[in-house]
């Protein structure tokens, strides 16, 4: 008789048998019960207990992890971008393996949670509207006479107009921000034209 039982200290939580007779007697399986029980509570308790006493509240650094997120199935395409450069430019600078299906449902997997967290980030900014009062942090990726324009995700800008860069008064951008400098904004919400606009000076202190 192979008989297999398994459980925790309150009780069996399964049993597995194959036996090649025709029948089991009721002493028979209580005392394979009785027998596994004992085995299973020396297993816990002068065993699993000294290495380990309870579940982990987190798995283990490199051990590979998933986490799901949902999107807006209309926003699909900003995440992937023209011929997949959004969505790769983000698994390049994460190391995270990002899968979406047609309703929306994003996994995130890696085992770097650094990593995954950033991923998490760059698609709910992706994905997310920019208005007005806003607070986002972007990388200066191009200066221009008028202004800077920021990056918040891959395939998501903004631009600050010069004024907006300081308190004071200022003749070149280049005066104040340099191409990689990283700064919180705060989005002014449209203007006139409908285009959306930022500020530093006006952002709040972190």
């Amino acid at each position: 008789m192979d008989f297999k039982v398994t459980g925790t200290h309150d009780g069996i939580t399964a049993i597995q048998m194959d036996i090649k007779i025709h029948g089991l007697t009721r002493q028979i399986v209580e005392g394979a019960i009785a027998r596994c029980k004992d085995a299973r509570e020396f297993i816990m308790n002068g065993v699993m207990k000294q290495a380990i006493a309870e579940p982990r509240k987190t798995v283990g650094e490199y051990a590979p992890k998933i986490e799901m997120v949902s999107i807006d199935p209309e926003k699909i395409g900003d995440v992937v971008g023209q011929r997949g450069k959004t969505i790769n430019e983000i698994i390049k600078r994460t190391g995270c393996q990002i899968d979406i299906d047609e309703a929306g449902k994003v996994s995130i997997c890696g085992t770097d949670a650094d990593g995954m967290a950033e991923a998490k980030h760059y698609i709910d900014v992706i994905t997310t509207d920019f208005y007005e009062g806003q607070i986002l942090e972007g990388t200066v990726v191009s200066i221009k006479e008028f202004g800077a324009f920021l990056e918040f995700a891959p395939g998501k800008e903004g631009m600050v107009h010069i004024s907006k860069i300081a308190n004071r008064r200022i003749d070149r951008v280049e005066d104040v921000l340099s191409l990689g400098d990283v700064v919180r904004v705060v989005c002014l919400g449209k203007d006139k034209l409908g285009r959306v606009s930022f500020s530093i000076k006006d952002c709040p202190k972190a």
